[in-house]
């Protein structure tokens, strides 16, 4: 039986390209009130507020470009076809753009809106969303965004336990685990592989654990994501080998 990976992602993949996260320094918590631009309270406060926020950040993903990680995870989806579970928690497009063609993107597409009507998604590139937009498939004008907020379901969330399920080796990239808890999938597996520069401590609802993330991972990488790219690649490729 060939062995399968799953691989989540999160923002630390794409800091590299210049994508803005909400936790750095810097970074858009420091000038956005998230609660106000990323839930469905905020939403329903001022809908004009959140869409110009993800009008932004659209605009930002245009020039951005793939870095050595995105590449190396196109590569490996290539070799080793139907053994990649590819799970991002990002909403940018670097991954699709690096050559990747089944990525799941758990908290869905900053490209895309989506019709509050229908539920039908369509891409729009990088352009804003306009004023009057309209639902290419039933015509409503209940258009947003096609990223999850706080506050509501995340659908793709139903891919994680079925990636566990049929995987044999765990890898989590640039990601705090303070949104999905990647300790507790780690568990499942006796081989894991975790890339972040940073040591942080693994933090729960309950509090602090006492102990890092990376004590519950087989091996330990601390790099960027773009600069630990080549030996990732590689322990993936020998595992799944």
């Amino acid at each position: 039986m060939m062995k399968k990976a799953m691989i989540l992602s999160g923002a630390g993949l794409s800091a590299e390209s210049g994508i803005r996260t909400f936790r750095d320094n810097d970074g858009l918590w420091e000038e956005y009130d998230v609660m106000k631009v990323c839930s469905v309270q905020g939403w329903e406060e001022d809908r004009k507020l959140v869409t110009q926020f993800y009008n932004d950040r659209r605009k930002d993903l245009a020039d951005k470009k793939p870095n050595p990680a995105h590449f190396a995870l196109a590569r490996l989806e290539k070799r080793f076809p139907g053994q990649i579970w590819n799970l991002t928690q990002n909403v940018d497009d670097l991954l699709e753009r690096a050559g990747c063609e089944n990525v799941i993107h758990l908290h869905g597409t900053l490209r895309d809106l989506r019709c509050e009507a229908c539920g039908h998604v369509w891409d729009i590139g990088f352009r804003a969303q306009r004023e009057d937009e309209s639902c290419p498939s039933c015509g409503g004008r209940n258009v947003r965004h096609n990223v999850v907020m706080f506050g509501e379901p995340a659908p793709a969330y139903r891919f994680i336990q079925k990636a566990i399920d049929e995987s044999d080796l765990f890898v989590a990239i640039g990601t705090s685990g303070q949104v999905i808890d990647i300790v507790s999938i780690a568990t499942e597996f006796a081989n894991s592989i975790l890339v972040n520069p940073n040591r942080e401590m693994y933090v729960t609802m309950f509090g602090s654990h006492e102990r890092y993330i990376d004590e519950y991972f087989e091996t330990y990488i601390r790099k960027k994501a773009g600069e630990a790219a080549a030996e990732l690649e590689e322990r993936i490729a020998r595992f799944l080998k």
